[in-house]
């Protein structure tokens, strides 16, 4: 399901929760809402809160470090690929096919990753679709260079060296799955959530003031679930990785 659903669900649940908890106080014996009762559940709530709180803290934490690691992944990876180009410059005209073939590459994923329609999904399989202009394609290219001296040598094998952190970086960036929150910790996440609206609901007074601060916290739930989700999937959405580092590197391979 799509990150922006997802959130609009959540902010319904929260926001109805308190609804919910608004008509149910007007419905409830008196003495089901006197100080000692809204003490108790003043307290069991305080306890969901706070264990809300620390887990949705903990996932957008750690949904923030991910998608950090896959863009610096691929600024990483855009130099070691401008890094390759003029190395395999500096070996001479016997690896220009090899360039050339190294452009097509970056292109190609360029596209795949970063599709110019923004309704065409990302093709994340780390696996190349078109045979010859892969990273596997290069780096048996590279090794079939016939190095004439010292330097040459030692410049194939630093062209295999960027090759091969080439092919470990491309896992690293399309290996993963496409979210890594499962399903039922948003559930157990969205029942806390609205428990606590309910409870908000219960003991709020009825007036324009208390829906409109509730209906701006049931808002600012939402858009937290919503970005957690954005920012657990990089190469979709409204939060994406950049290509910009890729564009850069491809404009200026071959010179």
């Amino acid at each position: 399901m799509h990150p922006a659903l997802i959130g609009m669900f959540v902010f319904a649940c929260t926001f109805g929760g308190a609804l919910l908890g608004i008509g149910l106080r007007a419905r409830l014996p008196a003495h089901h809402l006197d100080a000692e009762s809204r003490d108790t559940v003043n307290h069991g709530i305080g306890l969901i809160a706070t264990m809300a709180a620390l887990v949705l803290g903990l996932v957008t934490a750690s949904a923030k470090s991910s998608f950090d690691g896959v863009d610096a992944a691929v600024k990483q990876t855009a130099v070691e690929i401008l890094s390759l180009d003029r190395v395999l410059a500096r070996y001479g005209p016997e690896a220009s096919e090899i360039r050339r073939g190294l452009k097509v590459a970056v292109l190609n994923r360029i596209e795949r990753t970063w599709p110019e329609k923004s309704s065409q999904a990302a093709n994340l399989d780390p696996i190349e679709a078109q045979a010859g202009s892969g990273p596997e394609a290069l780096a048996n290219a590279i090794d079939g260079l016939k190095p004439r001296d010292d330097t040459e040598r030692a410049l194939q094998s630093r062209a295999v060296e960027l090759t091969e952190a080439l092919l470990q970086a491309r896992w690293l960036i399309h290996g993963g799955s496409p979210t890594s929150v499962p399903w039922p910790f948003l559930m157990i996440l969205l029942f806390w959530l609205t428990a606590i609206f309910v409870s908000f609901g219960l003991f709020a007074p009825r007036n324009g003031t208390v829906l409109a601060v509730l209906f701006v916290c049931a808002v600012s739930v939402g858009s937290s679930v919503f970005l957690v989700l954005e920012m657990d999937a990089p190469f979709e959405g409204l939060l994406r990785v950049s290509s910009d580092p890729m564009r850069f590197a491809y404009e200026h391979l071959g010179e």
